[in-house]
């Protein structure tokens, strides 16, 4: 998808524009396909309890950050957790079990930066139920699916519904005229990314807030500082990630003066995208998986961390004790 034609979308999508006949259209025929494909699908349901960690709209919610927290979560309370992504994007169809000697390209961004901030295992495969069972087949006890809400063919047991606090699910028309993937639902538990949109927020949600953590050195070497070191000056901000505008506007409020450059979800970057700027360069992590090795100089990778109530995780080691998987 180019810029303009995303630009356009999210105009009919979040900014008030009618989406118009075509494209309703276009959504009708969306929903008789979906409607196809799942009446075809079987779930498998594995002897493991299976988290999925997802969103009804297109486009980013904080799926990713919330997503870390919730493995590195697992992995303290000793419940050996693997994730298990689709790995939207890469090169290769091959089945890969993430580690350090992975290429991006194998894996795809998003697994590496998994992979490289959760600390867990992280298995990629279209085939979410044979990722399912080399996880386990690897040691893990607990699998926890990124983005799996409308993968229906790895039967799951908890469903954490991810929902940007101030785009909601925009026009509420299915794609491509409006944002959802689905028709909302009721799941096992909703997180709110952001202060929540008036009539948003429902009874029993909890709320998360993207806190900006370490800035670190892009080519690798040990240098690290915090976003306020950028503060009154202008810099080059890259994002290509769902909702680039979160992360302009996170840079924006610790008083940085934002040059933006926004690109497509997934975008592959080349070192010609680069010229000399003279300035700081910032990009989000999961951009930065991509970009190293490139000689960018100046050039610096914004960590972010998920920040969640207490509650959220005592409600989560509730349901996963609830699970019964012997008879399985």
């Amino acid at each position: 998808m180019s810029d303009t034609l995303s630009g356009w979308l999210e105009r009919r999508w979040y900014g008030g524009v009618p989406a118009g006949p075509e494209l309703r259209m276009l959504a009708g025929l969306y929903r008789i396909g979906k409607a196809m494909r799942e009446s075809r699908i079987a779930p498998v349901r594995l002897p493991a309890p299976v988290l999925v960690i997802g969103n009804f709209t297109a486009g980013g919610t904080g799926k990713t950050p919330l997503t870390i927290a919730v493995a590195r979560w697992l992995a303290a309370e000793g419940r050996a957790p693997a994730i298990l992504s689709r790995g939207h994007g890469r090169s290769s169809r091959e089945p890969v079990q993430v580690d350090a000697d992975t290429l991006v390209a194998d894996a795809g961004d998003e697994p590496t930066l998994l992979f490289e901030q959760a600390g867990v295992p992280v298995f990629v495969d279209a085939d979410r139920v044979a990722a399912g069972r080399a996880a386990l087949a690897a040691g893990a006890r607990v699998l926890l699916c990124d983005d799996g809400l409308q993968h229906r063919a790895l039967a799951r047991d908890i469903e954490i519904e991810v929902v940007d606090g101030v785009r909601g699910y925009g026009n509420g028309l299915l794609l491509p005229a409006g944002p959802l993937r689905e028709a909302p639902r009721a799941c096992d538990l909703r997180v709110v990314n952001g202060g929540a949109a008036p009539g948003l927020a429902r009874p029993g949600d909890w709320t998360m807030q993207l806190q900006a953590g370490a800035v670190r050195a892009l080519d690798g070497a040990s240098r690290s500082r915090c976003l306020e070191d950028f503060a009154g000056q202008a810099i080059h901000a890259v994002a290509g990630i769902g909702n680039p505008t979160r992360f302009f506007d996170m840079l924006r409020a610790h008083g940085i003066g934002v040059v933006p450059h926004a690109f497509g979800d997934h975008h592959a970057y080349s070192p010609v995208e680069f010229e000399p700027v003279g300035r700081p360069l910032l990009m989000t992590a999961k951009d930065a998986v991509k970009c190293r090795g490139f000689g960018l100089a100046d050039a610096w990778v914004v960590d972010v961390d998920a920040v969640l109530d207490p509650s959220f995780f005592a409600a989560l080691a509730r349901a996963l004790d609830a699970i019964d998987v012997a008879g399985r």
